[in-house]
């Protein structure tokens, strides 16, 4: 039997972009202010998964939802099961946003909003392509599982829990990054120094803050600094000089003996730190030579020279690159310093190919920061290093299928994100983004192309029948 995949999704587009929007107009991101034992990552990704669940259960699949945390939905039946992995978690919508992140708006052929394309969009193609499947009647042989989580751009809790209740998958993929296959990711970890809150010298930090979630890069900077009354204007000048020659913009508000300094650089994936600009190692690059003393001058040394424009892991002597899996990168994406509070700190992410160690990198931090007064601790989980060879025939297939549609010979890549691919031994990441597409995931105005969520679906649903068939 031969289908037309791209004539199925033809006749459910319409379908796919109101069940999308639905999905789109909920505010998913993490809130643990407003956690409970029903909503355990906030109200906003529960929403967004029983709305997903609702949409399972109009379609006819079995459901099952596990206590708010993962959410999954069933067909067919067989000896083994193709898992599919997606979620409803976003990250914070941050600035600089020309519409609300939260109300969709469809534009020249895209779909503005948090989650369009990371991962709301994608894991609504593949709930289509298995629901074409359904609706076609297309004997099965494997059972397929399209499992979904609220809590992959935190800490994968979701998954944690879910794992400890239910079996996994035999192999399968995440459709949350980009064709033609993703079937290496380099491992996972964050670091953190730590600074006592203490102050000396003729200026005073009284706060830095900067981001939003470790894996992004910090769009937003505020310092409070004391400083001598006579000082204060000539600060003023020079920050309005400095702001001319950097890639950032700013203000800074002054009362007599007190500055505040706003600074906006551009968010970006934590994956890919190099192609945003830090707000807060600009800030602190800034202030740094001025008369701070204690932790609070160690604090704007380390963040303003140590970290600034620091991507790669050269400046704290942890760089490293592998031939296969490429060079380990690092985002210092969360800044926190008050004025005598003892738990300050800054929160670097690697992402790191083989050939190290999370005990390495947390080694060679410490070696780098000696002697300054710093604390290294680790500060979530690690991921290490993941890799399905191209011989699979997971892998194999997904690459059949994708040359198929597209006309082009697929290619592995490995990459720095990370996705539910890797829950799997056998587990990959399988689209839903094309070569060439505009990556806006984590930043402001992210879109997914109404193209390429089509033609993903195509695909997705190809390729799971020749999965499971």
């Amino acid at each position: 039997m031969t289908i037309d995949w791209t004539k199925e999704v033809e006749l459910r587009k319409e379908a796919l972009l109101a069940d999308l929007q639905e999905l789109l107009r909920i505010n998913s991101e993490r809130d643990d202010s407003q956690a409970t034992t029903d909503a355990p990552f906030g109200p906003g990704p529960r929403d967004a998964l029983l709305k997903f669940l609702d949409f399972a259960k109009r379609d006819g699949f079995a459901v099952k939802n596990v206590d708010n945390y993962v959410g999954h939905m069933d067909y067919g039946q067989g000896d083994e099961t193709l898992g599919i992995f997606g979620h409803m978690d976003v990250v914070p919508a941050g600035d600089g946003w020309d519409t609300n992140p939260y109300e969709p708006v469809i534009k020249d052929g895209k779909i503005y909003a948090r989650g369009s394309s990371d991962d709301k969009g994608p894991t609504m193609a593949a709930y289509y392509a298995v629901k074409m499947i359904k609706e076609l009647g297309l004997p099965v042989n494997k059972k397929i599982r399209l499992v979904v989580g609220t809590d992959e751009e935190s800490g994968w809790a979701d998954m944690d829990y879910y794992f400890q209740k239910e079996e996994k998958p035999d192999f399968g993929f995440s459709p949350d990054a980009e064709f033609p296959i993703i079937n290496g990711e380099k491992g996972n970890v964050s670091m953190r120094a730590h600074f006592a809150g203490t102050n000396g010298g003729t200026f005073t930090l009284k706060s830095f803050t900067g981001g939003l979630r470790e894996n992004m890069v910090v769009g937003k900077a505020t310092a409070v600094v004391t400083a001598p009354a006579e000082a204060v204007a000539a600060i003023q000048t020079a920050f309005t000089n400095y702001l001319a020659n950097v890639p950032v913009t700013g203000e800074v508000a002054t009362t007599a003996t007190e500055l505040t300094f706003n600074v906006t650089g551009k968010g970006a994936h934590g994956a890919h730190p190099e192609s945003g600009i830090n707000a807060a190692t600009f800030l602190a690059a800034f202030l740094k030579d001025y008369d701070f003393a204690g932790a609070g001058k160690t604090f704007l040394t380390i963040a303003g020279d140590t970290l600034h424009e620091e991507f790669f892991g050269e400046k704290l002597a942890v760089a490293i690159t592998d031939e296969k899996m490429g060079r380990l990168s690092m985002n210092a994406g969360l800044f926190s310093f008050v004025d005598g509070v003892s738990d300050n700190y800054l929160n670097m992410n690697f992402r790191y190919p083989k050939g190290t160690t999370a005990a390495e990198i947390k080694a060679g931090l410490e070696k780098t920061f000696a002697g300054l007064g710093v604390e290294i601790s680790q500060a979530d989980r690690n991921q290490e290093p993941h890799y399905v060879p191209l011989e699979d025939p997971l892998v194999a297939t997904l690459l059949q299928v994708y040359e198929d549609h597209i006309g082009e010979k697929g290619y592995e890549q490995i990459i720095g994100g990370g996705t539910y691919g890797r829950l799997l031994k056998r587990g990959v990441a399988y689209g839903a983004m094309f070569p060439g597409y505009t990556d806006t995931m984590h930043q402001a105005n992210e879109f997914m192309s109404l193209d390429d969520l089509f033609r993903a679906t195509a695909l997705y649903a190809d390729a799971i029948y020749r999965l499971v068939k």
